[in-house]
C-alpha cells in the first residue's frame, strides 16, 4: 500500500486542502484511494508518537493504526492519504529550542518504521517566513514573536535545511513540496499529486483556491471561458488563470500581514529574497520534488 503523509506546514491551507480531497473521496474510492476523516487518526498518531518517544514502534503498530483509520466499507485500498498539520509539533513549540520543527525527522522516521511494509510519501507545504511567522504567532497563545522563536533569528529559517534533515532521516522516501503562495494556480495539480492520479483526472474544487481571491464576476467569466476551450491542456489553463487573476484578483484577499513589532520593510524584503533563494536550493535536494506553476 502507498501511504501519503501530509505534514503541514502550519498556516499553509492544510485543512482547506484536505477538505478538497474529501470532496473527491467517493470518486477516488473506486480507484483504491482512501481518504479517512482526520478525526480517526490525528490524535491517535500524536499520542502514539508521544508515547513511543525514542523507542522503536512495537510489532503490530501498523495494524492497530489501520484498524482505527480504515472503515469496514472502505474496500480494497492501494493508496491512503493522511493529513496532520501538527505532526511535527503544535504551533506554539514550532521553534522550541531555537530549531525549526526539531522533532520532524524523528517523527517521520518512526512513521516510516510503522509503515515499513508500505511505500511512504511525504507532502509538505512551504511559505515565505515573512508571512508565515506573523500567521503562526496568531495561531498561538503567545504575545511576542521572540517567545515563538526561542532565540532563533528569522533570517536563519531555511526550509531547505529542514528538508535536508528529513531526507537524511528517511532516505529513499520521496518528498513533495509546494509554495503556499502558488496554491491558487496549482491547486488541481496538487490534489492529483496527492491522489496519485493522471493529470487529466477530473477534480472537484480544482479552482477553489483561485475562487478565494477572485471576484465572483472573474470566476464566472473564467469558467465560461474554459467551457469554450475543452481542448486546453494544464499549461494553457494555467496561463488563462494568470491572466484572469491579473484582472480580477481581489487585492484585499491577496495581501498578507507583515506587521510585527520590530519588523520593518527591509527585514520583510530580506526574508522574501532569502525565501526565493531557498527555493532554488530546494530544487537541488535529491528526493525532493517542488511543484511550481
Amino acid at each position: 500500500m502507498q501511504v501519503v503523509l501530509h505534514a503541514g506546514l502550519h498556516e499553509t491551507d492544510s485543512d482547506r486542502l484536505f477538505k478538497t480531497l474529501l470532496r473527491n473521496r467517493e470518486a477516488l474510492r473506486s480507484d483504491g484511494i482512501a481518504i479517512p476523516g482526520p478525526g480517526k487518526y490525528r490524535q491517535l498518531i500524536s499520542e502514539m508518537l508521544n508515547a513511543l518517544g525514542d523507542a522503536p514502534p512495537a510489532p503490530g503498530s501498523r495494524d492497530v493504526l489501520l484498524d482505527s483509520i480504515l472503515d469496514e466499507d472502505t474496500g480494497h485500498v492501494d493508496r491512503m492519504i493522511l493529513s496532520h498539520e501538527n505532526l511535527f509539533s503544535v504551533p506554539k513549540i514550532a521553534f522550541q529550542g531555537g530549531v525549526v520543527y526539531r522533532k520532524a525527522e524523528h517523527r517521520l522516521r518512526t512513521l516510516r518504521d510503522i509503515f515499513a511494509r508500505d511505500s511512504v510519501e511525504i507532502f509538505i507545504g512551504l511559505r515565505n517566513p515573512a508571512t508565515f511567522l506573523p500567521a503562526l504567532l496568531k495561531a498561538t497563545p503567545l504575545s511576542d514573536i521572540s517567545q515563538l522563536l526561542h532565540g532563533l533569528d528569522p533570517m536563519h529559517i531555511r526550509w531547505s535545511t529542514l528538508l535536508g534533515r528529513i531526507t537524511a532521516a528517511v532516505p529513499g522516501v520521496p518528498v513533495t513540496v509546494w509554495c503556499d503562495e502558488d496554491s491558487p494556480l496549482i491547486w488541481g495539480e496538487l490534489i492529483r499529486e496527492f491522489a496519485g492520479v493522471e493529470a487529466t483526472y477530473p477534480i472537484v474544487g480544482a479552482y477553489s483556491r483561485m475562487a478565494d481571491i477572485t471576484s465572483q464576476e472573474g470566476m464566472t467569466r473564467f469558467r465560461a471561458y474554459l467551457a469554450e476551450k475543452p481542448e486546453f491542456n494544464e499549461a494553457q489553463i494555467r496561463r488563462v488563470m494568470v491572466a484572469f487573476l491579473d484582472k480580477f484578483a481581489d487585492p484585499s484577499k491577496v495581501e498578507h500581514e507583515f506587521d510585527l513589532p520590530g519588523w520593518d520593510a527591509h527585514l520583510v524584503q530580506d526574508l522574501t529574497e532569502q525565501y526565493e533563494e531557498d527555493l532554488f536550493d530546494i530544487r537541488r535536494i535529491p528526493g525532493v520534488t517542488l511543484i511550481a506553476p
